[in-house]
């Protein structure tokens, strides 16, 4: 076997030490000019032996782990290709961006879009690409540097500001006619055109041959880029968007240099792995910003368990309790669809069709080995992105034959579905799977590669009967311990006994045979190696000394450096086997991402199976109307959760009269009277469930519209075009914003850019300042919402402020707002039930649940919706419920009856003495008398000066003068 060093020993005129005829060779790489390099060592030599041949540890991880991002797998990844870089810039008004997706090697462009100044269409486009790295130009304005510099800081990432000259559209059109996805035609067409050439080929030696040849081999520069010039219009239209054109130059040449810096290698763009170019469709996808999917708990990162890893994992969150995808490009896509909602009825309804067709009891069984067969898709594309590149392994050539063999499986499976026809991904998954061509690359692969020796070599080695070259060299390798053994033997009779005790024949790479011989003590003392006559020395180490001898130089000669040839021989065949498979690339890529779009699907079905989800029904009509709704991920952490309704339809402002048309069609309202609004306005006790009502009605509309089915026993939804919340405030001290600075900012957001198809949450907005002042800034936000008339929003509000319900202000009676409240239960200490949840029909809405929890009375809270409003949030008995003492709560109550009854100067009593009470009273008493006093009076009973009526007010007898 390559590497052991082959020996045959001799002490004096008799063989000794090793079994006779064995040999060994060192599969160190040896320099010439080094006396010791590469040659076995003694053990304290400290350096590593490596043995070509000997038995090499099997690790489980050599095969790419499904996880392809994960930077624990055994190949090499640099950091530049798991970050995120978007280039973008704004000038006059106008916004440009492009950013690399390394996962699909794909580039997104925006192109050229106007923008206003609150920059709404960058923030959009920060939230849905969420990058680590953000270069701009330095001409970028100023306002939108800010914006950029803050995103940064906040996420953690990296912002730089790169000099203009690297921003430019001329630049940008260079390299993108520069890439080889553009520039280079199919491998069919380079061998027709070689073909046609090496056809009309003259013997003529002169310049104009050469250079027709030269331009055969390399392609024609000018011919390259019209056709990248040509097929660029079908990716994308950049002739009208200058700034884009300048952002894709930008990040074409950060990639390049990250890749030079990280891999060492300098290839330039043709080094680059870019699949595609791709548009950022905003206009496609729901917008929904950070805050949003921050206050909806969306994603939720948490820090790993050891304190040694600097990883993160997905905690509660709704993405992390659908996520039950089995390849590293479905969980890619799934991610995707949670950032980027669809607004097409066809793609929502084609994508419930599949969850509803996984879910019929008849395909339970076949749903179930569809979703485990594709643990066997691994990420082709970027499997052979590395086979071009030269850097794939075993693992990988292993992976690619298990994605044909598996995908022939789950061809057969999707066959055996149930009306799999009215799922829209079966015959997209039967058109994607072309099993033919992937069991002909399966066969390729198989038929070339060796897996057993391979395995045990660490490399890619070819089976026999593949090339007859090969099997020669690797017979005459394998019999080569024999051939040693004899050469060693004859040898040993012409050396003399006191020359060497024990002689070997080796054999190492690139220096061929060599006789090895002990070191000598004379020769370690640095005394001059002798040679025999004949011989010649050319290296030693601690331990040996090497010659060539004319047996050694005819061995070099006829048998020569095997397993370097050997090798060489192995990378050219596979080189042919992979020139064989690239034209398979294009649609073994689609098969994948058609795999990736039906792992995402399965998982879907699997989570609504284990969660009970319903199929949503999704309509053009602008409502939404839920049954029985559930919050998915609060329902996960209770015993019981309560599930309620919701019923918005949006565009019913002022001067819209209300109606139930949108809801007409079927028996979705429980009460046909109701009317239908626009705005719905909750209101009850402190923690009684207000919040996640809002939240469960957002996250049903979020949930069908990134193509899942909802927790709710039936729902009506159209589709919204946008969410916004103003739930949860993230504060930093990187912010240079109050809480209620950044409150008002998502306010402000949600007012400039909602639309009459927008949801938007508003949970106890104003709360942050004055009372007087929060109320009357919800007050003017929700009449403004009111006042939009057809563009009315649907809007979920919560408050506390109460005054806003009075007449002529947020007024039940003559303003289109839908009134709810969750009910509460009040019990007296022997538990007789004081006050009911239900309410009662015959009260009017403004008095219902007005009762005050007077002492020893207990609250339940039943988390369950209904008409009306409730005038009390009973917050110092919720404060007493959740901890606070009964003196302080006691105290709260006092307080809050005199505010009410404004009778707050009472407090200063309470420290007074008892003179100065009595001093108090008298004061009072003296004033009394005196605005008794009528100065208009002319009894004439009573006479007297001024001062006798004054001394009588004061109480005070008159002193005689």
């Amino acid at each position: 076997m390559p590497g052991h060093e082959k020996h045959a020993t001799k002490k004096g005129p008799r063989f000794s030490g090793r079994k006779r005829g064995a040999a060994i060779l060192e599969s160190d790489h040896v320099d010439k000019d080094t006396s010791t390099a590469g040659f076995p060592r003694e053990a304290d030599d400290g350096r590593k032996r490596v043995r070509w041949g000997s038995e090499v540890e099997q690790n489980d991880e050599d095969e790419p782990s499904d996880d392809d991002e994960d930077s624990s797998t055994p190949q090499k990844a640099s950091s530049f290709t798991l970050a995120i870089c978007l280039t973008t810039c704004c000038q006059f008004g106008r916004l440009a961006g492009a950013h690399y997706d390394p996962l699909r090697s794909t580039i997104y462009v925006l192109e050229d879009t106007p923008d206003n100044g609150h920059f709404d269409m960058a923030q959009t486009l920060l939230d849905q690409v969420n990058p680590d790295i953000i270069l701009t130009n330095s001409k970028t304005d100023d306002n939108y540097m800010d914006l950029l510099r803050s995103a940064m800081d906040n996420s953690g990432g990296v912002f730089q500001i790169r000099p203009h000259k690297d921003f430019t559209s001329a630049k940008g059109r260079d390299r993108l006619l520069s890439l080889q996805f553009l520039s280079e035609l199919s491998m069919e067409d380079d061998v027709r055109s070689a073909q046609d050439s090496d056809s009309s080929a003259s013997d003529a030696r002169n310049a104009y041959n050469f250079m027709r040849r030269r331009r055969d081999i390399t392609g024609d520069p000018l011919m390259k880029k019209w056709n990248a010039s040509i097929r660029l219009c079908n990716f994308a239209s950049l002739d009208t968007s200058p700034l884009c054109l300048a952002c894709i130059g930008a990040l074409i040449d950060h990639l390049v240099r990250e890749r030079a810096i990280s891999e060492l290698e300098d290839e330039g763009i043709g080094g680059l792995d870019i699949r595609g170019i791709e548009p950022v469709a905003l206009e496609e996808v729901m917008q929904i910003n950070a805050d949003a999917l921050y206050s909806l708990q969306i994603f939720e990162n948490e820090s790993h368990a050891s304190i040694h890893s600097d990883k993160t994992k997905e905690g509660l969150s709704l993405y992390g309790i659908l996520n039950n995808t089995k390849t590293s490009l479905g969980r890619s896509l799934l991610r995707t669809w949670c950032l980027r909602p669809s607004l097409s009825l066809e793609t929502i309804n084609a994508r419930h069709d599949a969850v509803a067709c996984f879910l019929r009891p008849e395909n339970l069984g076949t749903a179930n080995s569809m979703h485990n067969l594709l643990k066997g898709i691994k990420n082709v594309p970027k499997i052979l992105s590395s086979m071009k590149a030269g850097k794939a392994g075993i693992s990988e050539w292993q992976c690619l034959v298990k994605f044909t063999f598996y995908s022939a499986l789950l061809r057969d499976a999707v066959s055996e579905l149930y009306q799999g026809t009215t799922a829209p991904i079966v015959s997209k998954l039967i058109a994607a799977l072309d099993i033919f061509n992937f069991r002909e690359v399966g066969t390729l692969v198989n038929d070339t590669i060796d897996w057993e020796e391979s395995t045990s070599a660490g490399r890619v080695c070819v089976r026999a009967n593949v090339d007859e070259d090969l099997d020669n060299r690797k017979r005459i390798y394998h019999g080569i311990d024999d051939v040693l053994s004899r050469v060693a033997e004859q040898i040993c009779h012409t050396v003399p006994p006191d020359y060497a005790t024990s002689l070997n024949v080796v054999y190492f790479p690139q220096l061929g045979f060599l006789i090895c011989i002990p070191m000598l003590e004379q020769w370690k003392n640095n005394e001059e190696i002798t040679e025999i006559e004949g011989w010649s020395f050319q290296v030693s180490s601690n331990a040996h000394v090497y010659f060539k001898s004319k047996e050694m130089h005819d061995m070099d000669t006829h048998i020569g450096d095997l397993h370097s040839a050997i090798v060489d021989r192995e990378i050219e065949i596979v080189q042919v086997l992979l020139e064989k498979i690239l034209p398979h690339y294009d649609i073994m890529a689609k098969a994948c991402d058609t795999c990736a779009e039906l792992d995402c699907l399965l998982s879907f079905a699997q989570a609504s199976r284990a969660f009970d989800y319903r199929r949503p029904r999704m309509t053009d009509k602008n409502i939404v109307d839920i049954k029985m709704g559930r919050h998915p991920l609060q329902e996960q952490v209770v015993d019981t959760f309560v599930p309620n309704d919701t019923l918005l339809v949006g565009g019913l402002g002022l001067g819209v009269p209300s109606c139930t048309s949108e809801v007409s069609d079927d028996d979705t309202m429980e009460d046909e009277s109701s009317s239908v609004h626009s705005v719905l306005v909750c209101t009850g006790a402190n923690a009684c469930g207000k919040s996640v009502y809002l939240k469960q009605a957002a996250l049903i509309q979020y949930m069908a519209q990134v193509r899942r089915f909802v927790p709710a026993e039936a729902a009506k939804l159209g589709v919204a075009d946008k969410i916004f919340t103003r739930i949860q405030t993230r504060e930093s001290v990187s912010r240079v914003q109050s809480a209620f600075m950044i409150d008002l900012n998502q306010v402000s957001v949600a007012l400039r850019n909602c639309t009459s198809r927008s949801l938007i949450l508003l949970d106890e907005f104003g709360k942050g300042t004055v009372h007087t002042d929060g109320a009357g800034l919800l007050y003017g936000v929700l009449k403004h919402f009111i006042n939009s008339g057809a563009d009315c929003p649907k809007v979920l509000a919560t408050t506390h402020f109460h005054e806003l319900f009075a007449e002529n202000l947020l007024d039940p009676h003559s303003l289109p707002i839908t009134f709810v409240h969750m009910q509460v239960m009040i019990t007296s200490s022997s538990g007789e039930i004081l006050e009911a949840g239900t309410p009662d029909e015959t009260k009017d809405e403004d008095t219902q649940d007005l009762r005050m929890v007077g002492p020893g009375e207990k609250i339940t809270y039943l988390y369950r919706v209904a008409q009306g409003l409730a005038l009390d949030s009973h917050a110092a008995k919720c404060a007493e419920i959740f901890g606070v003492p009964r003196r302080v709560v006691q105290r709260a109550q006092y307080v809050t009856q005199l505010l009410s009854t404004h009778s707050l100067g009472k407090l200063l009593d309470e420290d007074m003495t008892e003179a100065e009470r009595a001093d108090l009273e008298e004061a009072e008493a003296v004033c009394r008398r005196f605005l008794a006093w009528d100065f208009t009076e002319r009894d004439p009973a009573r006479k007297g000066s001024v001062k006798e009526r004054l001394a009588e007010v004061l109480g005070k007898p008159l002193e005689e003068e």
